[in-house]
């Protein structure tokens, strides 16, 4: 089983960037990025096909975050922009046996997850 480990969270101002990584120990098939916020669910953030040609998004990121992902390097990367309060929480990334990823995506290995805090 793969094991994931996410970097590049830290705290930010609003309307600040900020790019979060997830290396994984081997080959994945798909991925994603969930987060979850103090006292709220874990939400799903963005999803990447196998290939990295198909993603999908939740409504409250489209236009602001961008995933991708290297396979030669077994990385996933989530680029966030105009980063809102809202958007604080532990990010986590996960990897699925599944080769295109939606948010109802059963996935099976999960990361330890890093923190973002958008705050003035």
């Amino acid at each position: 089983q793969v094991h994931l480990v996410e970097s590049g969270g830290g705290l930010v101002q609003p309307g600040d960037s900020l790019r979060l990584s997830c290396a994984a120990s081997g080959p994945t098939f798909g991925m994603g990025w969930f987060r979850q916020a103090p006292g709220k669910e874990r939400e799903f953030v963005a999803g990447i096909s196998s290939s990295g040609r198909a993603t999908n998004y939740a409504d409250f990121v489209k236009g602001r975050f961008t995933i991708s992902k290297d396979n030669a390097k077994n990385m996933l990367y989530l680029q966030m922009n105009s980063l809102k309060p809202e958007d604080t929480a532990v990010y986590s990334c996960a990897a699925t046996r599944s080769v295109v990823v939606g948010p109802k995506t059963i996935f099976q290995t999960w990361g330890q997850g890093t923190q973002v805090t958008v705050s003035s």
